[in-house]
């Protein structure tokens, strides 16, 4: 069944918290609980791990250390989580680009995603957006496929990294819109962004999560985004 590239890009981010596999404990959690990041600071992954745990310091009584690990496209965060205890202690922010995309995009990982990992709750679904710098002519969607086909090659857009939700978002609006586009990948959506701010690249699909602070300030402007419905936002 084909899907629309909004549907899709929508689906791929949804995000995990995944633990490496533990057997029965009487009493849990007895010390603070690590919580992996595989990317920089700054992205909607840090974000939704730093709001999660909070909550969750809360009700179990103790306290979520967040590190963040980036490199490798997430894979060397996965490898050090897969290689720790099964005890419950060590959990992991994962999500389209480490779980789905990695897989099959490396030849050979030091970590079996299916064995080595458990899934303990779908926490969060966070859309992707379109987003140019205020310097950029295009309003519109239309207006920005308009420039890219008028000048081909000429412009680029920047992700989280190779595989990552956002490159592949770019590479089916690509396809889809019959334009072409240079893709910089950068480690983690926050180097993206800033690349962006900066002007280093023309536009980046985005999560909402992070790039509303700087829509709202007039520093970026969103074109659209990819859930079937406009966002509320």
């Amino acid at each position: 069944m084909r899907r629309s590239a909004g549907a899709l890009a929508a689906a791929l981010l949804a995000v995990l918290i995944v633990t490496a596999p533990a057997g029965a404990q009487a009493q849990y959690p007895t010390k603070p609980i690590r919580l992996v990041v595989p990317f920089a600071p700054g992205g909607s992954s840090s974000i939704i791990a730093r709001a999660f745990s909070t909550e969750m310091s809360k009700g179990l009584g103790q306290q979520f250390v967040i590190e963040n690990k980036p490199g490798g496209g997430g894979n060397i965060a996965m490898e050090d989580v897969a290689k720790a205890d099964p005890d419950g202690y060590t959990l992991i922010i994962g999500h389209i680009g480490t779980f789905a995309v990695n897989p099959f995009m490396f030849a050979k990982l030091p970590f079996d995603t299916n064995r080595d990992f458990r899934a303990v709750s779908l926490f969060s679904k966070v859309p992707q957006i379109y987003v140019v710098p205020s310097g950029v002519p295009a309003k519109d969607l239309r207006e920005f496929i308009a420039l890219a086909k008028k000048e081909p090659g000429k412009l680029n857009y920047g992700s989280a990294g190779n595989g990552s939700a956002g490159h592949l978002a770019g590479e089916m609006f690509k396809a889809q819109a019959g334009v072409f586009m240079v893709h910089i990948p950068y480690a983690g959506g926050n180097p993206a962004q800033l690349a962006l701010l900066s002007g280093q690249v023309d536009l980046n699909f985005d999560n909402l999560a992070a790039a509303s602070a700087n829509i709202k300030a007039g520093k970026l402007r969103a074109l659209a985004v990819t859930t079937a419905k406009r966002s509320s936002a």
